[in-house]
């Protein structure tokens, strides 16, 4: 789609939202159905997609897309009538006789970047919250994901007019020729550095956004945890898709005590869930393309490597890869790793360990695994970052109950459920004052008299 044909999508879609069919909640609701209605038809098909793509297997592939998808969507849909409904909040005596209420309002026109790692959950995620809020909505697909980005564009196409939700696909120039347009909103999820050129763009309009970004998310491991599980919970969620995970744990900070059994405890756990041969595991994914491959070997430093390191060039396959005796200055830990490779790090307090997460980039997320509570609230108050876990990885985003998004370095705004409703509207606060009583108190000229009633009412 050039930039002609992208500009001319977006005035339709403006002239469509300003004719109000976006807004009565039984259309949002509707459109919502058919939208599940489409993924519920395609779903084999967006499986052997993401197979293409990722080498997601589709038990994988509908935990962690599909599956999601359809909550969101379940929930959304159940929830829309409340949250579209307008609050009638008190008035103070000063605005008597008045009745003021908060009503939320779409924003317009939605841009929804996506990215590659999960192709499918989060295009059609905050999609579903953006047509929720009552918005019109273009998404913008990876395209390092060519088989998921198709699949989307059929699924949207059938389910919305083009002035309603549409899908450009291509690269870097249709998303250049995106971001030189005006949108009332813009939804991004990927990388720190790419965020960054977004906000700029979005700038020139005073544009707001949301930026779901990344980070290097620790796993702490306090010397009372229980170590299989906790073994066995972050080898899950780190080499889930492959380590091309937002949210994985980037890498184990763990107690000095206990970091020997713990690795004896994760190399079990690799040959567990992924068998002694992992690169023929068909359950196993692959890199998304030759250049984060060749990045993520880059990271790994045969001399700290104590598990793992095998690779297949020819099918972009890297096996989970322990390594020991990190330390914060290592090439591993000078960006997020978004990969199959696992350093372990140890401090000798838990003090120690607070501190220095607090000096580096706040992550998107941060887990602790402990039997001690003391030492989990100590860990989740005194530190920065956008959303974790105590005892566990990954699974808070697994939810339309709680909001999801970073802060600082790892983004701004939240999404899922009543979050992603939130993000997607405008509350406007409107005050109707009544026209039967004028109190003249606020009315020049002012009188003493008025001052003493001014001050009965403002105090």
């Amino acid at each position: 789609m050039n930039e002609l044909e992208i500009r001319k999508l977006i005035r339709q879609q403006r002239a469509f939202f300003y004719k109000g069919r976006t807004l009565p909640a039984n259309t949002r609701i509707h459109m919502l159905k058919k939208l599940r209605s489409c993924i519920l038809k395609y779903q084999e098909e967006i499986h052997r997609a993401l197979k293409l793509d990722l080498g997601k297997s589709s038990f994988e592939g509908y935990m962690c897309e599909t599956g999601l998808v359809l909550d969101e969507l379940r929930y959304m849909i159940k929830h829309i009538p409340k949250f579209s409904k307008e609050k009638t909040v008190p008035t103070p005596l000063s605005q008597f006789v008045s009745r003021s209420y908060i009503t939320p309002s779409p924003y317009g026109v939605v841009l929804i970047m996506s990215p590659w790692n999960y192709p499918f959950l989060l295009s059609l995620t905050p999609l579903a919250d953006a047509i929720a809020a009552g918005n019109t909505v273009i998404v913008k697909p990876s395209a390092y994901a060519p088989n998921t980005s198709e699949v989307i564009r059929k699924i949207i196409c059938e389910a919305f007019p083009p002035f309603y939700a549409a899908v450009v696909t291509g690269g870097r120039k249709e998303n250049t020729c995106l971001l030189n347009e005006h949108f009332d909103y813009i939804f991004f999820t990927g990388s720190q550095h790419v965020g960054k050129e977004v906000m700029a763009k979005a700038a020139r309009f005073l544009t707001p956004v949301t930026l779901e970004l990344g980070g290097k998310s620790p796993c702490i491991v306090e010397k009372t945890a229980n170590l299989e599980l906790a073994a066995k919970r972050i080898v899950f969620g780190k080499f889930l898709n492959c380590g091309q995970t937002c949210v994985a744990p980037d890498y184990v900070y763990c107690d000095r005590r206990v970091k020997d059994s713990l690795i004896s405890e994760i190399k079990k756990q690799i040959r567990k869930q992924f068998t002694g041969a992992p690169l023929s595991n068909p359950d196993y994914g692959k890199i998304i393309n030759q250049k984060h491959f060749q990045r993520i070997l880059a990271l790994i430093d045969p001399s700290k490597t104590v598990f793992g390191g095998e690779n297949d060039p020819n099918n972009l396959r890297i096996a989970p890869t322990l390594m020991d005796e990190v330390s914060f200055d290592d090439a591993v830990m000078q960006e997020e790793i978004f990969g199959p490779v696992l350093p372990v790090l140890t401090y000798d307090s838990l003090d120690q360990a607070a501190t220095r997460i607090n000096a580096m980039a706040h992550p998107l997320a941060l887990y602790i695994f402990t039997e001690n509570k003391k030492a989990a609230e100590k860990i989740t108050r005194s530190c920065g970052f956008g959303g974790g876990c105590i005892n566990d990885v990954v699974i808070h985003l697994a939810t339309s109950q709680m909001g999801f998004g970073g802060f600082g370095e790892s983004g701004m705004g939240s999404y899922h459920g009543k979050a992603g409703f939130d993000t997607f509207s405008h509350y406007k606060s409107i005050v109707d004052k009544k026209n039967w009583m004028d109190l003249p108190v606020r009315y020049q000229p002012y009188q003493k008299s008025s001052e003493k009633l001014l001050k009965l009412f403002l105090r």
